[in-house]
């Protein structure tokens, strides 16, 4: 009998010190490989961020292209550039969820219930003058909340790209906001009028004006979504008040 119970607690007293060995190197593998992360993170980033702005392909030299890019924060309720505390840790996702750094959204068509106060968006220039402005978007699809960049020519309106770099959507149906070909058909297309006021839709049955884009095939809530969260961004409470005051020749909001 004592036998057993040698033989037993031998077993447990093995099964705990490989856990806490296996944990000890977990641990350690997190810690070490950190900075690695954060920088395979922040070149992913960097990366859906040139999609967006037309401006990626296989000879591409991220870090060298991101030297005409230049970040900048924005009061979304005013519209006009701001300073923040820390632009290396500025995270606008986990602003919104801080109450003291966020608004609830009362006309919640984007169907994300809270924003940051403040955006952080990217302008491209080119001899000093700014070409292209990116602007971060989000909003809900059908199972869950898409993340992307809307990429802007100087005239604030028509648009350079899109991209999306987060989403939970089905593959095939609303995955397809990652399909080539459709994103290839949004560069040139009118995003806002000329008074800064969302003119683009997903229809369906063809797009046919410079104002439209092809609803994606059998995903009329990933379509919506991506209407809503539009319609939410590019408005008043959104980007809009930004867009309005924005002048591209100075560089000034």
């Amino acid at each position: 009998m004592s036998a057993n119970n040698d033989s037993f607690f031998k077993t447990i007293f093995v099964a705990v010190a490989l856990c806490l060995v296996c944990s000890v190197l977990v641990s350690y593998t997190a810690v070490s490989l950190k900075d690695q992360q954060k920088a395979n993170a922040s070149l992913d980033k960097k990366k859906n961020i040139l999609i967006a702005a037309n401006m990626l392909d296989e000879t591409t030299d991220v870090a060298k292209t991101f030297e005409n890019f230049e970040r900048k924060f924005v009061d979304l309720e005013t519209g006009k550039f701001v300073e923040v505390g820390n632009a290396e840790t500025f995270d606008q996702r986990q602003m919104a969820k801080d109450p003291a750094t966020s608004v609830i959204i009362e006309e919640d068509t984007a169907r994300i219930k809270r924003r940051s106060k403040v955006a952080s968006i990217y302008l491209v220039k080119d001899a000093g003058k700014v070409k292209t402005i990116i602007l971060p978007i989000h909003g809900s699809g059908l199972f869950s909340t898409l993340y992307g960049f809307v990429a802007l020519e100087s005239d604030k309106q028509t648009v350079v790209g899109l991209k999306f770099y987060e989403h939970g959507e089905t593959p095939g149906l609303g995955g397809e906001v990652d399909n080539a070909k459709w994103l290839a058909t949004w560069p040139g297309k009118k995003l806002l009028d000329s008074n800064a006021k969302l003119a683009l839709e997903l229809v369906k049955g063809g797009a046919t004006k410079d104002t439209e884009v092809d609803a994606l095939s059998g995903a009329t809530m990933t379509t919506n979504g991506i209407n809503n969260m539009l319609k939410y961004w590019l408005g008043d409470d959104g980007f809009g008040p930004f867009l309005s005051r924005f002048d591209v020749d100075k560089g000034e909001a």
